[in-house]
């Protein structure tokens, strides 16, 4: 079972940057598919960006494009997020998600993902 702790998250004026990272404990993250899923208070979950385990397909919700990128190092067995020109509708908290056996039409659906981290806050002011 693979254990995924976030960090990274934090407060920063609109405009800046972030990158969130995810680690893998007592665990590999090779054959998984990550993503990173963002929850806001009385909002739902919503699928911000994922990549394959082999890293060469990635997908982003419409809203960060252009300005979020997500990358993984199998090696290290980590994710990350980087988050460019952050918004105040970029604040939630942010979980790091894998799963097995994805299909691509299925990666952008946080119920996807078996496992999840615990998740870091991010909070962009205006």
């Amino acid at each position: 079972q693979v254990q995924l702790v976030e960090s990274g998250g934090g407060l920063v004026q609109a405009g800046g940057s972030l990158r969130l990272s995810c680690a893998a404990a007592g665990g590999t993250l090779n054959g998984y598919t990550m993503a990173w899923i963002r929850q806001a208070p009385g909002k739902d979950r919503e699928f911000v960006a994922g990549i394959r385990s082999s890293g060469g397909t990635t997908r982003y919700a419409d809203s960060v494009k252009g300005r979020f990128t997500i990358s993984r190092d199998n090696a290290k067995n980590t994710a990350h997020l980087q988050m460019n020109n952050l918004k105040p509708d970029d604040s939630a908290i942010y979980s790091c998600a894998a799963g097995r056996g994805i299909i691509l039409s299925s990666m952008t659906s946080p119920s996807s993902y078996a496992y999840w981290g615990r998740g870091t806050q991010v909070t962009v002011s205006s």
